[in-house]
């Protein structure tokens, strides 16, 4: 995992950037680990910084329009100024906290089609900045949240796409501005009722809310809706408990429920245990009340993460990097995990 980047800005005989990746494999709330090595060109230079952000791309809803740019989600300075004499060679190691709600993008070795993260560093010399080459980084789930994907893929659920989309969930402690979003078809004995099933994880450090949203066909006399469920359990319980059991208890009450709003309370598990936290049951209403809170606008973002620790989203083609990147990484996939 290297790449090579003169710096535009300085013309020929800049320096180069190469950032090498220790673990190009991580968890949320993992490490990721490694060192940029910045060469001196013909030239000595005066490095101000350098920085590493973690990318991913994200869907802004807009009324009926829809984009996808880039958002920053995380940011960190990994060196402050520095000479760089001609030829020299400076050498940084690195080791950044991944973000919990950071989107996985791999199961049981095989890519979720849409999700990709990415690491960009960004060097400033002579008060020129270059956001060089990203680098893929995988991101496996965490074994709570392997054992609820395990469940979907039990029930014989199949994998439509992944992807992000800007803004918050009701009654979710998220700190993200964007969720992700794992999309499933459901198998034949679900089919009839309901198009697909959305998935998104909230995890932090001491718990995982599991968040379902199921589309529902509509009838002879009815018109279709979105039925939600949400579950918040420890880690540990959550790698113990049996999801498939779980989900298809959903999946089954939502032919029993019409209408409504039914959260919160308690469930039993196992021998007489709780879930810890809440356990969300079946609820129904419209996606952007009962479940989505959206984000603000392009512009607002944008500005509130270039003064904060999350970045902000930006036009996917003002940086012709993220493009390259992201290239190929269309469609709903549908393949194997």
């Amino acid at each position: 995992m290297v790449f090579k980047r003169m710096l535009g800005a300085l013309g020929v005989g800049g320096p180069s950037v190469d950032t090498v990746l220790a673990t190009p494999r991580v968890l949320p709330g993992g490490t990721l680990s490694g060192e940029v090595r910045v060469k001196g060109g013909e030239i000595p230079s005066d490095i101000e910084y350098v920085a590493l952000a973690l990318v991913t791309r994200v869907e802004v809803e807009h009324g009926d329009s829809e984009h996808t740019g880039t958002a920053e989600f995380f940011r960190a300075q990994v060196s402050g100024p520095f000479h760089l004499p001609e030829g020299g060679q400076h050498t940084i190691p690195f080791h950044l906290p991944v973000p919990w709600e950071t989107p996985i993008t791999e199961f049981h070795g095989g890519a979720l089609h849409g999700a990709t993260v990415g690491v960009r560093t960004e060097l400033s010399v002579a008060r020129a900045v270059d956001k060089g080459d990203l680098d893929a980084l995988s991101v496996a789930p965490l074994p709570s949240q392997e054992r609820v994907l395990d469940g979907f893929a039990r029930l014989g659920f199949h994998l439509k796409k992944a992807d992000m989309e800007a803004g918050r969930i009701h009654g979710v402690h998220q700190r993200l501005p964007f969720f992700q979003e794992i999309e499933f078809y459901p198998p034949a004995q679900w089919a009839g009722r309901v198009n697909e099933v959305e998935l998104t994880f909230v995890a932090d450090p001491h718990e995982l809310a599991v968040v379902l949203e199921a589309d529902k066909r509509g009838g002879l006399f009815t018109s279709g809706h979105d039925a939600y469920g949400r579950f918040q359990v420890g880690h540990e319980q959550a790698a113990q408990m049996d999801w498939a059991a779980e989900i298809g208890r959903w999946m089954d009450g939502l032919a029993h429920h019409h209408g409504g709003h039914v959260m919160g309370g308690h469930a039993p598990y196992g021998d007489g245990g709780h879930y810890g936290g809440h356990y969300g049951q079946p609820h129904y209403g419209h996606h952007d009340h009962d479940r989505r809170h959206d984000g603000p606008g392009w512009g607002v973002v944008a500005a509130a993460g270039a003064a904060g620790i999350v970045g902000g989203i930006v036009a996917a083609e003002a940086i012709d990097e993220i493009g390259d990147f992201f290239e190929g990484d269309e469609g709903d996939g549908g393949g194997d995990w």
